[in-house]
């Protein structure tokens, strides 16, 4: 018989990050996730908000310039 991987919470949570959320994976050089890891501390954010905040003024200010 095949062993299922994962509890049902897990697998739900899985599914509903799969159906509701887009994945968009980048790479850094050695040492750089620390330093963003260590200003999103200073900030009080995880890491993925920090991201996501830098990534938003960005496109606000790409916009602005558009305008």
């Amino acid at each position: 018989m095949d062993e299922k991987k994962g509890t049902a919470a897990t697998r739900a949570k899985d599914k509903y990050n799969a159906a509701n959320y887009d994945q968009v994976k980048f790479t850094v050089k050695k040492g750089e996730r620390e330093r963003i890891d260590e200003a999103a501390v200073r900030l009080g954010l995880s890491r993925n908000a920090f991201i996501l905040e830098a990534i938003e003024e960005k496109l606000r200010k790409a916009k602005e310039q558009q305008d």
